[in-house]
């Protein structure tokens, strides 16, 4: 189950990827390119699960064209993050390409040719900044010696802009194209005489870029999963097992062939008990000819179903069971000095219960995936997934075919936040193609994308904290428990993995001499996954509600204790404490450290920008918290007020981000602006709950996103600049955004929040 989560993927470290020209077969196996032109590829070396190197190749591949074009491979997955903008243009930058001119073209899902694909986790600009970098400024590199020798110049009095290469103090230069012909039979440069740009040289990277897809998005263009319309293709829609671990006992598909249209009732044998990560759940699919028929088809169904040990299940008796366990002593996972001492000695204890839902992913595109079985036993694959190496191999598990046989597309995706990880929609596709013997697409509908998720878990959570006679804080005791993301695959795995521990957790980062941190048991009764920023959530919204009422307790600025407790700038360890289970995302501790200074300049900026100590007036307020997550620094504050009724209004928000080198700031800002409505939705809106084994929640009207007049109405984004690694942007605006919005409640209304989502 490890391998499947996010944070824990292999690594891609900078120095170990390579350029290279490929050899003509290479070239042919990429259908994605025309044949011609000059074309380069980038092996990317990662560590495998013993630490031995193995390698992926290619990565990524930039083809120049004898007509000057510049096509860049996309190896990623578009899902409105711009991460098929922001990776091309670092490659464009480096080579001196002009932008306008640039073709991006999207990779199949293919690990031989691709390596890893996976656009998850939050990680693919820092897994593939230096790569990008290396790869652009070595074709650079090349351009500039063709043109060098050609006017038998030193390479160091030519530069690139525009697509051309340009000599100093002359009005000569040659197109790009021009000399695609000398590239061709030039040998690879010494990669130690491949030098990359300043990042004061850059005329992309650090800027505004738009969206490469918006053209064809707001024209409609754009090709996303349910556009995919192949010739004589049938619509599936499957009436899936209302529990986890349900079985069909029996069932009379009568009505449903009789219902025009429909041709076909297929039963799908589930993965049962446990779920997985990657399988389909027990159902009845209809296949239709269209999608109505395919919908009355499956309303007229009639199934008895054996509902296994889930039956019974209830999210609201498990909340109490887990809160009531936090009394009790859990599975130490950090501990420094003495907690027990600390609380004997105290002067004060601030002792609190947090508790937050399940929530669905929600996405504004429902689940759908296209597949076409063929007579040579192979299959082809269109779906908008976020992870194509694992929905292939699902596909290919799915059906018992080696995973060479199976070609997978990759469409643009309305919206992921870590569902369409999940390949479990995909192989429903495959195995219903095979079953049809004509291509079918799986179509999901709202209610079914809501009943049948990878949930992010429910959670309670105690904090005790203790402050001394002199009224400092002493003592940090935080139990924390909920179903572990690995139930999902293994029943009997009842505590959080380190992985997700370090997901807020054991990391906190405030300089408090005694501090415990323990888990406790819970079982999984549902399908667990990970959504946009995982355990970050409810550690966050935990930790910074309860850091705001010890700063009221002590009598101190709350922006002011967060900047006290941090103390001196230095890079934080946390193995000792942790027993070594302290993950860091998968990168090094000494590579990406976790340093109070940059945290310290986020919260100094947002509290500036903020105005953070200004006298609001009468009905207004400001709360503040600040996180940790994806290796980047954040903190936020944001303002809320009531209208002439009495609603909450949140007018103003402000985040500072410390995420490195900026790639693109109109991406980051996005991501930023949507990661505060999002997380408005899981604060005050959003919510899952299970009786009887099933979601109660149906569709929009039940599982509720915010609207316009709770959303926030102004977002400030301060991008604090930095020239270390780049780290990640998709997840980090989530977790400090839902503490600072109870805080800023509590501020105005004097209601502290210990439970989401929140109504007043």
């Amino acid at each position: 189950m490890k391998n499947f989560i996010p944070f824990l993927k292999n690594k891609y470290p900078e120095d170990r990827s390579k350029v290279f020209v490929p050899s003509r077969r290479d070239f042919l196996k990429i259908s994605s390119l025309a044949t011609g032109g000059f074309l380069l590829g980038v092996n990317f070396q990662c560590t495998g699960p013993k630490g031995e190197p193995m390698t992926f190749a290619p990565n990524v591949f930039i083809q120049l064209d004898t007509d000057n074009g510049v096509t860049i491979i996309a190896h990623r997955s578009e899902m409105g993050t711009g991460i098929r903008t922001s990776l091309p243009m670092i490659v464009a930058d480096e080579l001196g390409a002009d932008w306008s001119q640039v073709k991006i073209v999207q990779a199949e899902g293919d690990e031989d040719k691709y390596g890893n694909q996976n656009t998850d986790g939050s990680f693919s600009v820092r897994m593939f900044y230096e790569p990008m970098r290396k790869a652009g400024a070595t074709a650079r590199h090349m351009l500039i010696t063709a043109a060098a020798n050609r006017w038998g110049v030193d390479p160091s009095e030519c530069s690139t802009e525009n697509s051309h290469v340009l000599l100093t103090g002359t009005h000569k230069q040659f197109k790009f194209g021009e000399l695609v012909e000398d590239l061709l039979v030039m040998e690879m440069p010494d990669p130690a005489s491949v030098q990359v740009k300043d990042f004061s040289e850059y005329k992309l990277v650090g800027t505004d870029v738009a969206i490469y897809d918006a053209k064809d998005i707001v024209s409609g263009k754009a090709k996303f999963g349910a556009d995919i319309d192949l010739p004589n293709m049938q619509i599936a829609m499957i009436a899936r097992s209302p529990v986890v671990g349900a079985k069909i006992v029996s069932w009379n598909d009568e009505k449903a062939l009789a219902v025009p249209g429909v041709s076909q009732v297929v039963k799908i044998e589930g993965a049962g008990i446990p779920a997985g990560l990657d399988k389909p759940l027990e159902g009845l699919a209809v296949i239709a000819s269209n999608t109505w028929a395919a919908k009355k088809g499956r309303e007229a169904l009639e199934i008895e179903w054996d509902l296994g040990p889930n039956q019974n299940y209830s999210s609201a008796a498990q909340m109490e069971e887990m809160a009531a366990s936090t009394q009790q002593n859990g599975k130490v996972r950090r501990e420094r000095g003495s907690f027990n001492a600390a609380k004997s000695s105290a002067g004060k204890v601030v002792d609190r219960v947090y508790k937050a839902p399940y929530y669905a992913h929600a996405t504004m595109e429902p689940l759908a995936a296209i597949a076409e079985y063929k007579g040579d036993g192979s299959v082809e694959v269109w779906a908008p997934t976020q992870h194509p190496q694992w929905a292939r191999g699902a596909v290919a598990n799915a059906l018992g075919i080696e995973i060479d046989k199976v070609k997978m597309n990759i469409t643009l995706l309305g919206g992921g936040f870590g569902r369409k990880s999940k390949p479990d929609f995909v192989a429903e596709a495959a195995l219903l193609s095979k079953a049809a013997k004509t291509p079918v697409r799986v179509q999901w509908t709202r209610e079914d994308d809501i009943h049948h998720d990878f949930y992010h878990a429910q959670s309670a959570q105690r904090i005790v904290a203790t402050l001394d006679k002199s009224n400092k804080l002493s003592g940090w005791n935080h139990h924390t428990v909920f179903p572990a993301i690995g139930s999902t695959g293994n029943p009997d795995e009842l505590h959080p993995s380190n992985g997700e521990m370090g997901l807020g957790c054991i990391d906190y980062p405030y300089d408090v001499p005694n501090i415990r941190i323990e888990s406790h048991e819970s079982k999984g009764h549902t399908r667990i996954g990970w959504l946009r920023s995982v355990s970050n959530i409810h550690h966050s919204f935990a930790i910074n509600c309860m850091m705001d009422e010890i700063a009221e307790t002590r009598g101190i600025d709350p922006v002011q204790q967060a900047l006290e407790l941090l103390g001196d700038d230095r890079d934080l360890e946390f193995a000792a404490e942790t027993n070594n289970a302290y993950e860091n995302y998968g990168e090094k501790i000494e590579e990406y450290p976790w340093n109070t200074g940059r945290m310290k300049k986020v919260i100094q900026t947002v509290a500036e920008k903020a105005n953070w100590s200004s006298n609001l007036g009468q009905g207004k307020a400001m709360g503040f918290a600040a996180h940790k997550s994806f290796l980047t620094y954040v903190a936020c504050i944001v303002m809320v007020e009531k209208d002439a009724n009495g609603n909450l209004m949140i007018p103003e928000v402000h985040y500072a981000v410390d995420c490195g080198v900026a790639v693109n700031t109109d991406r980051i800002r996005s991501q930023f602006e949507g990661g505060a409505q999002f997380a408005t939705s899981l604060a005050m809106t959003s919510a899952i709950t299970f009786e009887d084994g099933r979601v109660q929640q149906n569709n929009f009207d039940t599982y509720q996103i915010i609207r316009m007049p709770q959303s926030p109405k102004k977002t400030e984004v301060h991008i604090v600049e930095s020239q270390v690694k780049p780290t990640g942007v998709g997840e980090p605006p989530v977790p400090p955004y839902i503490p600072a919005l109870a805080n800023a409640v509590y501020k105005l209304t004097g209601k502290r929040i210990y439970e989401l989502p929140f109504k007043l």
